[in-house]
C-alpha cells in the first residue's frame, strides 16, 4: 500500500493520473473525475490510440524509486503457473479445459517464450502492464478535443518491466470486449488486431513522444526504428496472451466474480498459438 501510493502520488503530480488528496490505512482519497471509460472500439480510432500512444509514453519516462530490474513479468508468470499446475477443480467442464491447458505443455511454453524474448531488445521503462479500455478515461468536456482528452488509471499492476510487453499487451486488448452482458461477459475476435498500418501509427506517436530527436531522423533512419519496434511489441504480445491465459486460470478458482475465466484463459491460450505461427516463432 506504501509503495502504491507513492507510486499514485507521483503519477497525480505529473498530471498522469487523478490528484491524491490523502492516504489512510485501508485505501486512499482520490480526485473523482468526470469521465467515461473507453470503449473496445475506441481503441482503434486514430486520434485515441495516437494520444494512449502519447501517454504510454509519458508513463514510460517516468523515473520511480522502484526496483528496476525486470523481474515482474517472468516473476509473476513463475508464481501462475506454479498455482496452475497445483489447482484442483471439482466441476467436470473445469476439469477437463484445465486438462487441456496442462497438454500444452505450459512449463516448456513458458522457458520457450523465455528464450524468445531474451533474444528480443526491448528497453525497460516504468511501465503499466494494463492498457486496456477499462483503464483509460475519456474526460468530460473534452470528448471532442484532438488531445488531452484521456487519463490512464489503475496502476495496480504497474512496475518497471519491458517496453515491448506494455506496448504489445494494448495491441492485445483491442481483441477483447468486457461489456459483454451474457456468460461468459466477454467476447474475443482475434481479427481487430491491430493491422501494420495501425501498429505504425500508434509506434510512431509513441517515439514522437518519448524521443525528442525522434522527428528530426530521416524517413529511412525512422522506418528502421519503426521495423524493430513492430517485432518486438509483436513478440511480446505472446508474453501478454500467456501472462493472461495463467492469471485467468488461477482467477476461475479464486473469484468471487461472474466472469467465464476459463473460457477467456482459452481465448488468450488460442491467441498466443495464432501469434506464434504468424510469427513462425
Amino acid at each position: 500500500m506504501v509503495l502504491e501510493s507513492v507510486m499514485f502520488a507521483i503519477l497525480a503530480e505529473r498530471s498522469l493520473g487523478p490528484k491524491l488528496f490523502g492516504i489512510f490505512p485501508q485505501g486512499r482519497l482520490e480526485q473523482f473525475i468526470p469521465s467515461r471509460r473507453l470503449d473496445t472500439e475506441e481503441l482503434s480510432l486514430p486520434d485515441i490510440s495516437a494520444e494512449i500512444a502519447e501517454k504510454m509514453a509519458r508513463f514510460h519516462g517516468m523515473k520511480m524509486p522502484f526496483n528496476k530490474e525486470p523481474k515482474w513479468l517472468f516473476g509473476t508468470m513463475e508464481k501462475y503457473l506454479n498455482q496452475v499446475l497445483r489447482i484442483k477443480f471439482t466441476g467436470e467442464s473445469k476439469v477437463k479445459q484445465l486438462h487441456k491447458f496442462l497438454s500444452y505443455n505450459l512449463p516448456l511454453e513458458l522457458e520457450n517464450l523465455r528464450s524468445l524474448l531474451e533474444s528480443t531488445p526491448s528497453p525497460v521503462v516504468f511501465c503499466h502492464n494494463d492498457c486496456q479500455e477499462g483503464n483509460i478515461l475519456l474526460l468530460e468536456g473534452r470528448e471532442t478535443s484532438e488531445n488531452q482528452k484521456l487519463m490512464l488509471i489503475d496502476f495496480e499492476y504497474s512496475s518497471y518491466n519491458y517496453r515491448g510487453f506494455d506496448i504489445g499487451n494494448h495491441f492485445c486488448e483491442w481483441m477483447y470486449d468486457y461489456n459483454f452482458e451474457k456468460y461468459p461477459f466477454f467476447r474475443a475476435n482475434i481479427l481487430k488486431y491491430p493491422t501494420r498500418k495501425q501498429q505504425l501509427h500508434f509506434i510512431s506517436n509513441y517515439l514522437a513522444a518519448f524521443q525528442n530527436e525522434f522527428e528530426n531522423l530521416s524517413n529511412e533512419e525512422k522506418s528502421v526504428i519503426e521495423e524493430e519496434m513492430l517485432l518486438e511489441v509483436n513478440r511480446f504480445a505472446l508474453a501478454s496472451h500467456f501472462f493472461w491465459g495463467l492469471w485467468s486460470i488461477v482467477q476461475a478458482k479464486i473469484s468471487s466474480i461472474e466472469f467465464g475465466y476459463m473460457e477467456y484463459a482459452q481465448a488468450r491460450f488460442d491467441a498466443y498459438f495464432d501469434q506464434k505461427r504468424k510469427l513462425g516463432v
